[in-house]
Order: C-alpha cells, then sequence, then structure tokens
C-alpha cells in the first residue's frame, strides 16, 4: 500500500514539474526584427505574436510608419526599466496624419503568465487596463511585481551594451520617475525579416554551390573527353 501511494506522489510530483517547467519557458519570438539607432548605440528586438497579437500589430506598426523616430526614452531607472516616450508627445518631428491616427490608438490588456525579467518588452499604460498606447519599457532587471499587470509582447535581441550603457548615465528624479539628465533620442528606426534573411543566406550558398558543381562537371568532362 505505501508504495503504490509513493508511486503516484512520485508520478504528481513529475507532473508538477513538468507543468513549472513548461509554463517557464519562453515564448516563441516571430521572425520580425526592429533596430532602434539611439544616439547611444543600436537596440534590436523582437515580438512574441503567440503572447499580445493586439499588441504586437500595434506596435509593429507603429514601426513601419516611422512613428517612432525622433522619440526618446524619458525614463531610465537602473536595474528597473528603460522607457520609450509616447510617440504623441515624445517625438521632435511632427506626425502626418496617417501616423497620427495609429499613434492615438490603445490597445487591450493582454496579460499573461511570462515574467518581467532583464530584457523583455512591457507596455506601459495608466490605471485603465486598456489604455496601453505607445509607450513600453525594456526591462532592466527582475520585476516580479510587473507580473500578470502589464503587457508583455516582446523581448530585446542584440544591444543589451546599449541598455548598459543608458543604466550609467546621470539622471534626476520627478516623482515616482528616474529620468535621464540628457535627451536619449531614437535617431532612426528601421525592421527586417530573419526568415527572408536566412533565405538569402540559403540562396546564396545555394548559388556558390552550383558554380561550384558547374566548374567540376566542366573539369570532368574535359579530362574524360578531351
Amino acid at each position: 500500500m505505501w508504495r503504490k501511494g509513493a508511486w503516484i506522489v512520485g508520478l504528481l510530483c513529475l507532473a508538477l514539474a513538468f507543468v513549472v517547467g513548461a509554463s517557464s519557458q519562453e515564448p516563441q519570438l516571430g521572425s520580425a526584427r526592429v533596430v532602434f539607432q539611439t544616439n547611444y548605440g543600436d537596440i534590436e528586438f523582437g515580438f512574441f505574436p503567440g503572447v499580445a497579437p493586439k499588441t504586437v500589430d500595434h506596435i509593429f506598426k507603429l514601426v513601419r510608419l516611422g512613428c517612432f523616430n525622433t522619440n526618446h526614452f524619458f525614463r531610465v531607472d537602473r536595474g528597473f526599466v528603460a522607457q520609450v516616450a509616447d510617440v504623441v508627445g515624445g517625438r521632435l518631428a511632427p506626425m502626418n496624419e496617417e501616423q497620427r491616427d495609429e499613434a492615438v490608438k490603445t490597445v487591450v490588456g493582454e496579460f499573461s503568465d511570462v515574467k518581467h525579467v532583464r530584457g523583455i518588452l512591457s507596455m506601459g499604460r495608466y490605471a485603465d487596463p486598456d489604455s496601453a498606447s505607445s509607450s513600453f519599457s525594456m526591462l532592466l532587471g527582475d520585476a516580479p511585481h510587473l507580473d500578470g499587470q502589464y503587457a508583455i509582447f516582446g523581448r530585446v535581441t542584440k544591444g543589451d551594451e546599449t541598455l548598459k550603457k543608458l543604466e550609467q548615465l546621470p539622471t534626476r528624479r520627478e516623482g515616482i520617475f528616474v529620468m535621464p539628465t540628457e535627451r536619449i533620442t531614437i535617431l532612426s528606426s528601421y525592421f527586417y525579416d530573419t526568415k527572408m534573411e536566412t533565405c538569402e543566406q540559403e540562396k546564396s550558398m545555394l548559388k556558390r554551390r552550383l558554380a561550384a558543381s558547374v566548374v567540376e562537371i566542366e573539369r570532368q568532362r574535359m579530362k574524360c573527353f578531351p
């Protein structure tokens, strides 16, 4: 009887470990990548379309429209967050009508069980859970108190050295916000698709192999049929 009970307990522990392990796995990144070119270096990030599809669509459209160009990081709290300003008030350049129409939109709060750890992208919002617009944070450390409260939609894929530079800048405190004393400008932004990059690489490799095959065939032809 004891052995049977121990066997059942063992199975339950194994199942629990499997569930915990599965839930702790990072969600899959999509193939799109965005690069913010700042006056302190580049930061590249990708999206979690399976976690927050509406948020991803909105932010990626803002990127494609160039809405983040001339915007800035208004908040840098070392070990916590580097936060991008809302594009409506944060840009230096005026917006055109198409940009403004997208920029004023809000997205429903897509909260998940993904954890707030360094490198994660998390939407800013007001008290209303569905008030997120275009301001978002890049986590500079673990922040479990944000879990389930703010919509996570991606993570930084390159540029942690740039984030470290931002953390070293002088700051001032204004209420709850720790803000840099000098402007951290997003000079420009661009995006690309990693699948397309992979296809181009494979195409280039295939061309080289075909060229090498042609040379080898010609060599054999000359050898066998002089």
